[in-house]
């Protein structure tokens, strides 16, 4: 099983998350990284998944209604990580995110929604 990728859109903001998850062996990257701020939230959703990327943001209302759509119409993404930010500390981001991607493999994310609030409040 593969461990989670992450894909931090540009509606996250937290870039203060990116260096201690990549320093905890968490393989993440940005919009702004890979040069893709301002695409559309659907293409940027495409993008991840052909790099087997599980997107990270806290745009949940636009997130999840793709999610229902693409299952709607057949099609298959590799995951969403959604997340209210206002409501948590960087050091509590950081540890759901290592719980879900200690406990959740990416072949598991697939077609799926988890919410990051369910994995802090553990």
């Amino acid at each position: 099983m593969n461990q989670i990728r992450l894909y931090m859109d540009e509606d996250s903001g937290d870039t203060a998350l990116v260096l201690p998850l990549k320093n905890r062996g968490v393989d993440i990257i940005t919009t702004l990284g890979v040069n893709r701020l301002s695409f559309p939230d659907e293409e940027q959703l495409i993008w991840a998944t052909l790099q087997n990327r599980v997107v990270y943001t806290s745009n949940i209302r636009d997130f999840y209604r793709l999610h229902t759509t693409f299952l709607s119409q057949g099609k298959s993404h590799a995951g969403m990580i959604l997340v209210k930010q206002q409501y948590y500390s960087v050091g509590e981001l950081m540890r759901g995110i290592l719980r879900l991607v200690t406990v959740k493999s990416a072949e598991e994310m697939v077609n799926q929604v988890e919410f990051l609030g369910a994995w802090i409040d553990k």
